[in-house]
């Protein structure tokens, strides 16, 4: 169970890291998403950016739904390390 927890977590920071970067190219207009790497960065972090669009669409140009997802993971990242939730699961 700890393994499991343990790569849950590294998945989560990996993601987290990729998801920082594409936030970061998006502030280069010039960067054309459809050459590699940055369409498999994109097809990678849109799907689950999609998710929270649909719940608050851009406004006036700006995209806050990087925040809604790292809001997100950190949530599930806590909930992984809870020492309470931990034990009732018998990780400990």
């Amino acid at each position: 169970m700890i393994l499991l927890i343990q790569t849950l977590l590294t998945f989560i920071n990996i993601y987290s890291s990729l998801l920082i970067i594409r936030v970061l190219l998006t502030w280069f207009p010039q960067i054309n998403w459809y050459n590699q790497p940055f369409a498999a960065l994109s097809q990678i972090t849109d799907p689950y950016l999609n998710l929270f669009r649909s719940i608050i669409p851009p406004i006036g140009g700006m995209d806050f739904s990087p925040i809604l997802a790292f809001i997100a993971l950190s949530v599930v990242s806590g909930l992984l390390t809870n020492p309470y939730l931990l034990r009732l699961v018998g990780a400990y």
